[in-house]
């Protein structure tokens, strides 16, 4: 099985988050011809996605939306371009419940996280979702990335894995 990630980081945080994903795809890979590849998005050529099994993409959330290289990596595939590949996204992220200002509070509300609006995205150019979207959380705007979320990154791929 041919496993891509792609991130994008800022701060370091999606990084690790994207890093814990990938090893532990590649620690309970089911056989051992499972390839699993992170790439940044401006790293990615179509031939990455040639014969793609399982696609996953990260970004940390900017003004309530994915970074600009990801949106741009989306802008890159065909519009058929993810048929017959699975997908799922993440993002790392500020729990709303950790922000102080009721405004901002409403605002997360209303405008939402960045891995849904990748897992739109994701959906839009055909992709098969085989997660929902999911968020790991940081303290503050510039991390660290809080207590067991990289733990908890490492479970959800392996709940992935198992689901493909």
């Amino acid at each position: 099985m041919k496993i891509l990630i792609v991130y994008d980081s800022v701060f370091g945080n999606t990084e690790r988050t994207a890093r814990s994903i990938g090893d532990a795809m590649a620690a309970h890979a089911k056989d051992p011809g499972e390839n699993v590849v992170m790439l940044r998005p401006a790293e990615v050529r179509l031939e990455h996605l040639a014969d793609l099994h399982l696609l996953i993409v990260g970004s940390p959330t900017r003004a309530f939306q994915p970074t600009p290289a990801i949106r741009q990596f989306f802008g890159g595939i065909p519009k058929n371009g993810l048929r017959d590949v699975r997908v799922a996204a993440f993002d790392t992220r500020i729990s709303a419940n950790d922000i102080k200002s009721s405004v901002g509070r409403l605002f997360v509300k209303g405008f939402g996280y960045a891995a849904g609006k990748i897992m739109r995205r994701l959906r839009k150019k055909f992709g098969d979702p085989v997660a929902e979207a999911e968020g790991f959380f940081v303290e503050g705007t510039k991390g660290p990335l809080k207590d067991g979320e990289l733990e908890r990154a490492a479970d959800w791929a392996r709940r992935i894995l198992r689901d493909t």
